[in-house]
């Protein structure tokens, strides 16, 4: 394919040359003469591990070179990939200016153009930015229409300072986010040399899993960074601490806590996170991070009781009291906070779960339940019929196979409130109501 690459930064030169190491023809396009000049005469303008022989090579081969002229290029490529910086402007939010006046620059370039082209955008845009600014831009100044007379494409990048030419080469994940048949077909074999799996989703997806992505290694870093600290002031060995953590998979992040969900509980998590960051104090260390997740923790509990408030009904029935599925353990669980919080505020609220047997609790898991709901006994239900046919509002707290039936089960007048994702319909229901999703 015929590729042009705006913008020769750091991402735009690794992908010009990666992409035409591949055997696509690339020509890389700047403002900045000085980047050009270097690159036709096989120099990389940016240092990057193995980047140098890979442009010099692909110079010399004749797949890659560099202009200024953008409508030249655009008119001369069967695929625009946006490569420009969008960094932080001094209020914090994203500076768009550059990709804008490229965005427009093609824009004009493909309504002087015969024939269909793609655009990808890469270059790290917030949700919303592509469909609602950069495709209107695109038509309006093209005087053609997304869809038809050209496609368009967000495909964010994951690349590494130190390993982009490898991260680019053997990529862990290649998103393209487009509705687009047409401009996903041709975004895959665009990508088809380095990607085993193209994954095609909608474009404000693809655009928030950059940022989440992101959020993510930044999470990961700061959090193993806390726990050094931490370790430090008890004379312990993080690296050992984090070597012996990073080893296991599948209790740290099974496919479950991959999922956005309701808020977390149960008798570890809770009580171990309490007990971490009030030692961290006390040793005089700063946690910020670790401090923050009960916290947060929290606010997904109140963002639960404003959906359940914006729906204006008051007999709830909750779905679900302990902690998790398949167990009886109700000590922290969100659910029992929920159903609490529920009950003070002068909701009707019935209780079912499968596995709660008010008379088998014992210990402190009994004792937890009756210091937080002493009347629990009037509002349990072990007949999930009998508990349910009155509500107004079904709230799924659990992913039990028994509970994910629930919105196939319900009258079109209740709504399911599902905070765990279980009961989400294959087709939309109008009943249906998703957490965060």
């Amino acid at each position: 394919m015929r590729v042009a690459i705006v913008g020769l930064g750091h991402v735009g030169t690794v992908a010009a040359a990666c992409l035409a190491e591949s055997g696509h023809t690339v020509v890389g396009v700047d403002i900045n003469t000085a980047k050009i000049d270097q690159l036709n005469a096989g120099v990389s303008p940016v240092v990057e591990v193995d980047l140098g022989d890979l442009v010099g090579c692909n110079v010399d081969r004749g797949r890659l070179s560099a202009t200024e002229d953008l409508t030249a290029a655009v008119k001369g490529c069967d695929v625009a990939a946006v490569t420009v910086g969008t960094p932080s402007g001094s209020d914090g939010d994203v500076y768009l200016d550059d990709v804008v006046r490229v965005v427009g620059q093609i824009g004009w370039a493909l309504g002087e153009a015969d024939g269909w082209r793609l655009v990808v955008i890469t270059s790290t845009v917030p949700p919303g930015t592509v469909e609602g600014d950069l495709v209107p831009l695109l038509e309006e100044l093209s005087g053609k229409r997304a869809g038809i007379d050209f496609g368009v494409a967000f495909s964010p990048e994951f690349l590494r300072h130190g390993t982009a030419v490898s991260d680019f080469l053997s990529s862990p994940k290649t998103i393209v986010g487009t509705a687009d048949g047409r401009a996903a077909q041709a975004a895959t074999e665009l990508y088809s040399p380095f990607a085993t799996e193209v994954i095609r989703t909608s474009v404000p997806v693809a655009e928030m899993v950059k940022f989440s992505d992101t959020a993510w290694q930044a999470l990961k870093v700061t959090f193993t960074n806390e726990i050094g600290r931490v370790a430090a002031a008890y004379g312990v060995d993080s690296r050992a601490v984090m070597s012996i953590l990073s080893a296991e998979t599948e209790l740290s992040m099974p496919d479950n806590d991959r999922d956005p969900g309701f808020a977390f509980g149960g008798s570890r998590m809770p009580k171990d996170l309490r007990i971490l960051t009030h030692r961290a104090r006390k040793q005089g260390t700063s946690v910020p991070v670790l401090e923050a997740i009960l916290e947060s923790n929290r606010a997904h509990l109140d963002l639960a009781l404003d959906k359940i408030a914006a729906l204006g009904a008051r007999r709830v029935t909750i779905l679900g009291l302990a902690f998790t599925s398949g167990t009886d353990d109700v000590r922290e669980s969100a659910a029992l906070g929920l159903a609490a919080r529920l009950l003070s505020e002068g909701y009707e609220v019935r209780i079912h779960d499968e596995h709660v047997d008010l008379q088998q609790l014992v210990g402190a898991n009994r004792n937890h339940l009756l210091t937080v709901l002493p009347e629990i006994a009037q509002h349990l239900d072990d007949d999930l019929h009998r508990a349910t046919e009155d509500a107004d509002v079904l709230v799924v707290t659990q992913s039990s196979p028994t509970y994910a039936r629930v919105t196939a089960q319900s009258r079109p007048d209740q709504t399911v409130l599902d905070l765990c994702g279980v009961a989400r319909p294959v087709d939309e229901a109008p009943n249906y109501v998703g957490l965060t999703w």
